[in-house]
């Protein structure tokens, strides 16, 4: 059985131009706390700001806030260099927002595309900057050997990137792990679902 290449990028990686894609429109229906877990005050400022200050200190070429369930734009005023657009499918799973950003980043030019969570406040710049020196069609960040985010996907396999449903990215790296490269990164690939994760935080 025939199987489908993937290309990957020859020559220098600072030719290519490299998108950040905050994916940020989930329910949060775990966190029963009082408003959205990512609007939720951690060391003065939402949630969502940490992950977002992560991604636009990085110095990537363009970044994407992908918003949903809940209104995030006061709580990103402070980075006007983001772009925020809002996924009306987001009730339809991760992959929607997910095809959003690609579909952002194909409008943009861009060659290779860096997502992360907005409710992971412990991923560093320096995660986003290592994915985004990798010439692999997928590049994950490891942290102490174990994969997380972000995760690089390389414009090749943009094509193959599910459309809906609760998994993104995830699905190509299981089904195509010849493809895959793990980037040793700092910082913490933990999320925050409940009031409890936030008090781990706090």
């Amino acid at each position: 059985m025939s199987r489908t290449k993937f290309s990957a990028y020859l020559g220098p990686t600072e030719s290519v131009r490299v998108a950040g894609a905050l994916l940020a429109a989930g329910s949060g229906s775990r966190f029963h706390g009082t408003g959205h877990k990512l609007l939720a005050d951690l060391h003065g400022e939402p949630v969502v700001a940490h992950a977002a200050r992560s991604m636009v200190g990085s110095g990537l070429a363009g970044c994407i806030v992908v918003t949903g369930a809940a209104q995030l734009d006061a709580a990103l005023s402070g980075f006007p260099e983001l772009q925020i657009v809002n996924n009306s499918k987001f009730e339809d799973g991760i992959a929607t927002s997910l095809a959003v950003a690609v579909a952002w980043a194909i409008d943009g030019g861009f060659e290779a595309l860096i997502v992360g969570l907005g409710d992971q406040p412990g991923v560093l710049s320096s995660a986003w900057r290592l994915l985004a020196r990798s010439s692999s069609p997928l590049a994950v960040a490891s942290y102490d050997g174990r994969p997380g985010n972000p995760v690089r996907l390389g414009k090749s396999v943009w094509p193959f990137l599910p459309s809906s449903g609760d998994e993104g990215a995830r699905v190509l790296l299981r089904t195509r792990p010849e493809l895959v490269e793990q980037v040793a990164c700092e910082g913490s690939p933990d999320d925050i679902d409940t009031v409890e994760d936030l008090g781990q935080w706090s």
